[in-house]
């Protein structure tokens, strides 16, 4: 799982035209963090916690999904029962960290980003789940594909980062191809570096 790290709400809100105080600034986001993610219909801000709870959802042998759902493979995202019916989102971020090795001080983490976008957008599933009471928790996951050549690297599997065009198909705001969206940025255009001590 990528630990995704963000932006402050000014810049966040400037390159998705939304209010900056629909959102607080944060910087580093770990799965059970609520952080802000851009739905659709109309485009908005909507607090969301990182790791889709399932409640009620189930696999493709009719068993419930217990585990909370942090990655969604785009691969068989449409095809998996687990996933029907789901809203879908972007989490705008300035990167994500990934590590290598083995052992706390053996370990690397890296720092993914894309030179010249101090935004990206990556493609989420969301739903709303609803807790006894009547409370309503809105909760996503992130979409993941194949690595390009600068990512696979250090990891196997990598986000979907999707391009300012395809922001309105992914929310539903115009037709298009959804499977299509959901491949590798081309190589060349990500950096991979060492992160900088905590």
């Amino acid at each position: 799982m990528p630990h995704h790290f963000f932006l402050d709400a000014t810049e966040l809100a400037a390159a998705f035209g939304l209010p900056a105080e629909a959102v607080a600034s944060w910087r580093e986001a770990v799965p059970g963090d609520v952080v802000p993610v851009v739905a659709g219909g109309p485009r908005r801000f909507v607090p969301m916690r990182l790791g889709m709870i399932p409640m009620g959802r189930q696999n493709a042998r009719k068993r419930p999904v217990l585990e909370t759902i942090v990655n969604a493979r785009g691969e068989t995202l449409f095809a998996k029962s687990a996933f029907a019916g789901l809203a879908r989102g972007l989490l705008p971020v300035g990167g994500w960290y990934e590590w290598t090795g083995e052992g706390r001080r053996r370990r690397q983490r890296w720092v993914v980003r894309m030179p010249g976008r101090p935004v990206m957008a990556l493609a989420a599933v969301w739903d709303v789940w609803k807790a006894p009471g009547g409370a309503e928790v809105a909760s996503f996951a992130t979409v993941t594909c194949a690595p390009n050549a600068e990512v696979a690297a250090v990891h196997d599997r990598m986000p979907v980062i999707l391009a300012p065009d395809a922001w309105p198909v992914w929310l539903g705001e115009a037709e298009g191809d959804l499977a299509a969206l959901l491949l590798p940025p081309p190589d060349g255009i990500l950096a991979v570096e060492p992160a900088p001590k905590r």
